[in-house]
């Protein structure tokens, strides 16, 4: 709990630090490709979520070319792969949020979650109880991506 509370909205745009810097593991970059990347999301649902960003500072699906949207959708593509593999994910959930009323914790931003899921999980408790349960540390979630994912 002091972890999650401890976040505070960024004064930057949390997807172009990412992007611009060289340390991927302190940003939680698992991958890059030459539109887009694939960054764990520091606040998770469930071990094991992550986010495929845009490269570009864009907030709309239809700002985003069509090129850019093949590969955003190309890496979704392999974390899905990667969180079936590593984690047994019975299902997940996949999509993106545009503007504060649709769900969007990044606005300004593109971007897609990928979330594994389990039959019998405990995802309910962040909309019914506020709280969020993490059976793993982030540094774990991002080498047990990085085997499947790293290019």
């Amino acid at each position: 709990m002091a972890y999650v509370g401890s976040a505070a909205p960024s004064p930057v745009c949390i997807f172009c630090e990412a992007r611009d810097s060289a340390d991927d593991a302190g940003r939680l970059v698992v991958r890059r490709g030459r539109h887009a990347f694939v960054i764990l999301n520091a606040f998770p649902y469930a071990a094991g979520h992550v986010m495929v960003a845009l490269n570009r500072h864009v907030a709309r699906v239809e700002d985003a070319t069509a090129d850019e949207l093949a590969e955003v959708f190309a890496l979704v593509q392999d974390a899905a792969r990667a969180l079936r593999t590593e984690y047994r994910a019975d299902g997940l959930n996949i999509g993106l949020n545009q503007g504060r009323v649709a769900g969007a914790g990044i606005e300004d931003h593109l971007h897609v979650h990928v979330v594994p899921r389990w039959g019998g999980d405990s995802n309910f408790m962040a909309v019914v109880g506020d709280t969020r349960v993490l059976p793993e540390a982030l540094p774990t979630t991002y080498e047990r991506l990085r085997k499947h994912l790293g290019a």
